[in-house]
């Protein structure tokens, strides 16, 4: 029914969508704390997250090669040309309910989950790579936020002890200048980690339909990605920014930086191993970590709790999602 190559540009666009999507959602990551602490404007704050997820995206492509080729066998799905629509379908779906709602959920670990669901309703069992996906996901997706957590918690006892003697309003002064800087490396360590699954997923399609000879990353899937994502972070994610920014604690300079800067150093680590961690999760968990060194009652931990279960949810609902997907295209004669 569907032609071959109006099939393949569909799956790009979607890709693509979800790209926009991914920075949307994601963008108040990077900018939630200076917005919310008033050091930059929102205007001015999206413009700078945006500008550097750019250059964050373009800097590699080891999480590209990730999706690609480590998730599912590339060789056990290169029949299945609705693959990667349909979890794409899935985690847009998952994407959006939790956008809705206002829930920092991981754009990442949705997306998995739906290539997944969807690769094993396609061929079965034996499409995944469990290894792999124990490795450089389900791991990660257990240390990461406790990685956040222990460096936000840890920083923050480090800054308090160190600034115990200097008068409150410099050391504000310098924490917000300081702010800056670490929202800027976490917006390019945005870049690097999450605009890389969206190219891994459109080589993984080109793949499929026998457009390059291995799954390997070419240059103008990285510059579009990259300018997606740009373009999705410069919509702005004004709920998700109230959400980490303001509902969590009330977060002043400092908190912001020892947030992001944990973040900032575990983003770049993940991206460096090829590991596609969520950068929602690793950013929350450093902003409860930040909040739980001043004491523990100051953290929001209904909302915490919220967050969590948002967290377990992804995989296996973005799961269920794709597997919807790929039936519902086979039905319609496009898979």
């Amino acid at each position: 029914m569907f032609n071959t190559p109006f099939l393949l540009i569909a799956i790009i666009l979607v890709a693509l969508v979800f790209d926009f999507t991914n920075g949307a959602h994601d963008s108040g990551n990077a900018i939630a704390t200076v917005v919310s602490t008033r050091v930059l404007s929102p205007v001015v704050a999206v413009i700078m997250a945006a500008s550097l997820n750019l250059v964050g995206a373009i800097l590699g492509q080891e999480v590209a090669l990730t999706i690609g080729k480590s998730i599912v066998n590339p060789d056990a799905v290169i029949g299945c040309r609705a693959l990667v629509l349909a979890a794409l379908f899935g985690a847009i779906g998952w994407n959006i309910l939790t956008w809705c709602f206002g829930l920092p959920s991981s754009s990442s670990h949705a997306l998995i989950g739906g290539l997944c669901g969807a690769a094993m309703a396609w061929g079965g069992w034996n499409t995944v790579n469990y290894i792999s996906v124990a490795k450089k996901v389900i791991i990660p997706l257990v240390v990461s936020p406790l990685s956040g957590f222990l460096g936000g918690y840890f920083l923050m006892v480090l800054l308090a002890w160190i600034c115990r003697r200097v008068r409150p309003r410099p050391a504000d002064r310098l924490f917000r200048k300081l702010q800056i800087l670490t929202s800027a490396l976490m917006a390019t360590g945005h870049g690097l980690n999450d605009a890389q699954k969206t190219m891994g997923l459109i080589t993984l399609a080109l793949f499929t339909f026998h457009k390059l000879p291995a799954v390997e990353v070419p240059l103008w899937v990285k510059i579009v990605c990259a300018l997606t994502m740009a373009g999705g972070t410069a919509s702005g994610g004004w709920k998700i920014i109230k959400t980490m920014g303001q509902k969590i604690f009330k977060i002043e300079a400092i908190h912001g930086f020892a947030a992001t800067t944990s973040t900032a150093l575990v983003l770049s680590t993940a991206s460096f191993f090829g590991a596609p961690i969520s950068t929602t999760h690793v950013f929350s968990s450093s902003i409860l970590g930040v909040g739980a060194s001043k004491r523990f009652s100051a953290v929001r931990w209904g909302v915490a709790g919220n967050m969590i279960i948002a967290w377990v949810l992804t995989l296996p609902a973005s799961a269920l999602m794709g597997a919807l997907f790929i039936f519902l295209l086979k039905l319609v004669g496009a898979a």
